[in-house]
């Protein structure tokens, strides 16, 4: 989507959607990129509904406020709606393994004179996808564990945690050694994923000898590829080439009344 050519068609198509005492508008763009806060922190953007206006080759236009509109990417969207019809917008969010949002506060109990005590904490700019595996007992292992959940994924936005999340990563299983065994029982974390590049069972596995990694993909247990002395800087874009389908960044785009729309 050519975002000057929509900035520059935005004015015409908004102008009988206005109301008459009204000299501004506001639109929000969502074409794939990330948004950032004016504190430039990256956020994820809430669903919201609106009305249909205007469609071009490139773009629909959804007003969702009195002089208030937002220009969908017609590439990314999930439907194409009819001119005239009310829709529910969903954006892409990046979101945690439970299924919630990233951006929701994380919850735990305190006590203050043995009397337990719910605590809400959110960090701004945080969105932290913790992986689902019992606590390290090694440093090997929490050494990934850091790396998964912190590292950026190649497209800058995600960490390499909401990657997996949006590949559909479940059924989590770790090795877990001493610190003595990690040469015997090296540590790896394993989980399935389901996308249109993978379905199957991918593990990430520490190489004690070069202190490294390896990436395994295995299909009803036979090895379909592995990767071998894999830096940790290099975890992202590895596993981004082997199971990410891109799908993660689709516009959902439900009708709620008028007539259906077409299957995009």
């Amino acid at each position: 989507m050519d975002i000057q050519v929509i900035r520059a068609q935005l004015p015409t198509l908004v102008s009988g959607h206005m109301p008459r005492n009204a000299r501004k508008f506001k639109f929000n763009i969502f074409d794939g990129q990330p948004k950032v806060s004016t504190l430039g922190f990256h956020i994820d953007p809430q669903p919201f509904e609106g009305k249909v206006i205007a469609k071009t080759d490139e773009a629909i236009v959804v007003k969702t406020g009195r002089a208030e509109f937002a220009v969908l990417d017609r590439t990314l969207i999930t439907d194409v709606p009819d001119e005239g019809v009310e829709v529910q917008v969903t954006p892409y969010a990046r979101r945690r393994f439970d299924g919630l949002r990233a951006d929701t506060p994380e919850q735990r109990t305190e006590y203050a004179d043995g009397v337990p005590y719910t605590v809400n904490t959110l960090v701004l700019g945080s969105a932290p996808a913790r992986l689902p595996i019992p606590l390290p007992r090694c440093q090997e292992l929490q050494d990934l564990v850091d790396q998964l959940e912190q590292l950026p994924a190649p497209d800058g936005f995600r960490r390499i945690t909401h990657l997996l999340v949006d590949a559909g990563a479940r059924d989590f299983t770790c090795v877990n050694p001493l610190p003595g065994d990690i040469i015997r029982t090296p540590p790896a974390i394993g989980f399935t994923v389901a996308t249109a590049k993978f379905q199957g069972q991918v593990t990430v596995l520490y190489e004690r000898g070069l202190d490294l990694y390896a990436v395994e993909l295995r299909r009803e247990g036979d090895l379909v590829e592995r990767v071998d002395t894999l830096c940790f800087d290099s975890l992202g874009d590895t596993l981004e080439r082997l199971i990410d389908d891109g799908s993660w960044r689709r516009i959902q785009v439900v009708t709620l009344s008028g007539r259906t729309p077409t299957r995009h």
